[in-house]
């Protein structure tokens, strides 16, 4: 029997685990540390990197939950979704709800607590946008959803600087638009791959209510403009040589990923450039990192 309570114990922890998107928190890891960095110009305290990040996991992962619990029906009709916890079982609607919200109050005290009040602010107002602005309006109802819906997923860097200075200017603004922009190729380049789940679903996902040429045309563009706001990035931050000639670097490899998704409008081109896309981002804020503490 204890073995048995211990199981069921462990299947509903793991649950609440995959409610909150522990795979997508990774990414706030990456979009926030990095910032505190270029804001501090140098190596921000300990303490207040690990309360920055806590809180943001905190608030990401209420925000996700939330969204699992108004996605529940539409999850179940697609093969990417079918097994999450609401779906199966794991974990009942209201249950998810309550773990959800708690999250958010947590984040929001926390924040507020051992960091400052404008990222407390930023955390939850990016859950608020999440939720009613993408979850609610845009994903089901416009193929515009990961694009302005996109913008909750910009704000970690917002929240990274503000931990640091207790204020905003352009170069946070940038970064924001960085992440912006390259959020939708990474989206896209995914959606290809799962354009028939979409369908089925009735969520239109550009790849889903587009053609895949005029989808790939899409993810250029963005990621053209995207490529040149991080080379805008370096001058408006001051930043140095590590970061320009890694961005200029970087950004050749992720535009020339995105032209085979063009020329062969293929499921593996898209997965290519979805994959390389993460790694993208996470070398980028990596130089950043890198060229103030060098």
């Amino acid at each position: 029997m204890s073995g048995s309570n211990s199981s069921l114990i462990n299947a509903r922890i793991s649950g609440y685990l995959a409610l909150t998107k522990p795979q997508i928190i990774e990414l706030l890891l990456v979009t926030t540390v990095p910032p505190m960095f270029v804001a501090k110009n140098g190596v921000p305290g300990i303490w207040l990197m690990v309360a920055t990040v806590l809180g943001g996991c905190f608030a990401a992962g209420g925000a996700n939950a939330i969204n699992m619990y108004i996605d529940r029906d539409i999850d179940q009709l697609m093969e990417r979704t079918k097994k999450r916890p609401l779906v199966t079982g794991a974990i009942s609607p209201r249950n998810a709800l309550v773990f959800a919200l708690s999250l958010e109050v947590i984040a929001f005290f926390w924040l507020w607590q051992f960091v400052n009040l404008l990222s407390a602010v930023l955390a939850i107002s990016a859950t608020l946008f999440y939720v009613f602005i993408y979850s609610l309006w845009l994903k089901r109802s416009s193929s515009l959803n990961v694009v302005i819906g996109g913008a909750a997923g910009a704000v970690p860097v917002l929240v990274g600087w503000a931990a640091v200075t207790n204020s905003l200017n352009w170069s946070p603004v940038i970064l924001f638009l960085i992440i912006f922009f390259w959020t939708p190729p990474h989206s896209w380049a995914l959606a290809i791959k799962y354009r028939e789940d979409y369908s089925n679903a009735s969520v239109p996902m550009l790849p889903s209510v587009e053609t895949l040429s005029a989808t790939a045309d899409r993810i250029i563009a963005y990621t053209i403009v995207q490529i040149g706001l991080t080379i805008v990035f370096a001058f408006v931050a001051d930043m140095g040589n590590v970061y320009l000639i890694s961005a200029i670097v970087l950004g050749i490899f992720f535009g020339a990923l995105t032209v085979p998704v063009k020329r062969d409008l293929s499921e593996s081109s898209a997965m290519r450039l979805f994959s390389f896309s993460i790694v993208y981002i996470t070398l980028l804020f990596g130089a950043m990192t890198l060229d103030v503490v060098v």
